[in-house]
């Protein structure tokens, strides 16, 4: 990806965040705001279990919509509860994805990702690292699930709007930005790679569970 798309996708992101902000802070119960908050969402699980062929990605893609469909459709139902699974859903989704692969005889999920962009095996120093920086998302989207909760149960809704569409993906970001940072500092000999890359490798990992 060059400099400028990612600028472009940063543009992009920025946008979507204060539109989906200012949708669930002054329309939350608009159908546009339902549309733009779920709709990316099962875009995203419905291309990628097309992609892969993915029966259990194509089912709770399924699965969802006509759950999202039903709740719209009866009324009486608080949508911000929505939001606020949905938001937590996501996180636990990619927590659970980096937890699993630290269970005993599994590969870590950073460890494997950085050692398919490298095309070799990690130095064991290299291997722990990656191990801890596993944890250390699984803890990181943990906290995010704790976070929105906590902000859902005893702060106003815009509180709570702002946090999910502006303040969790510029935290992830901080995070991502700042263990860069921080593997540098460390680890100099670990080589960089581009954006490009890393992204190929997340997709080559796909719904499978890395073990060994």
């Amino acid at each position: 990806m060059s400099g400028v798309g990612l600028v472009a996708a940063g543009l992009g992101l920025a946008a979507y965040s204060a539109l989906s902000w200012w949708l669930m802070a002054y329309a939350p119960e608009h159908a546009w705001t339902v549309l733009a908050l779920f709709g990316p969402l099962l875009a995203g699980l419905a291309l990628a279990g097309l992609q892969r062929r993915h029966a259990p990605t194509l089912t709770a893609c399924a699965v969802l919509a006509a759950l999202l469909l039903w709740v719209w459709q009866r009324g009486g139902v608080d949508v911000n509860r929505l939001y606020v699974l949905q938001h937590a859903a996501i996180h636990a989704l990619l927590g659970w994805s980096f937890a699993i692969t630290l269970r005993p005889g599994a590969r870590p999920l950073v460890t494997l990702l950085a050692e398919r962009v490298h095309s070799q095996p990690l130095e064991p120093a290299l291997r722990a690292y990656t191990r801890r920086v596993t944890l250390g998302w699984s803890l990181f989207f943990a906290a995010m699930i704790v976070a929105s909760l906590l902000i859902y149960a005893l702060a106003p809704w815009a509180w709570w709007s702002f946090f999910c569409t502006v303040l969790t993906p510029l935290a992830a970001l901080l995070a991502f930005v700042g263990e860069y940072g921080w593997r540098r500092l460390r680890h100099p000999e670990f080589e960089p790679v581009s954006m490009h890359s890393a992204i190929r490798a997340w997709r080559e990992h796909g719904p499978r569970s890395p073990v060994g």
